[in-house]
């Protein structure tokens, strides 16, 4: 079953900048099941959007690459504000560049 989530992070947008860079730096092989990703700045930090195919490759992800990229960027510090994360059941989505449509 596809899985989302929305999480608010009330940190600098330039946290967000240097996360996914180094997310990306360490996801060279691409990212099983990852659907979806937008992160855009808000008033009090950042809000990131996912859509993944699966809980279990969102945790799995999340466990061995966003969590130890997210250490290595506040250099072992904690982050600067703790993430407001709601979980969700899409009901549609739709890429049709990527062929991608339920």
């Amino acid at each position: 079953m596809t899985h989302g989530l929305v999480m608010d992070v009330p940190a600098p947008i330039e946290f967000y900048d240097a996360v996914h860079a180094e997310v990306a730096r360490r996801s060279t092989g691409g990212i099983d099941g990852m659907l979806l990703h937008v992160g855009r700045p808000t008033t009090t930090g950042f809000q990131v959007l996912e859509i993944w195919e699966s809980k279990e490759k969102c945790d799995r992800f999340f466990a061995e690459v966003v969590g130890p990229a997210t250490a290595s960027v506040s250099g072992g510090q904690a982050a600067p504000g703790q993430p407001v994360v709601e979980e969700f059941v899409p009901r549609g989505l739709v890429v049709p560049s990527a062929a991608i449509a339920f």
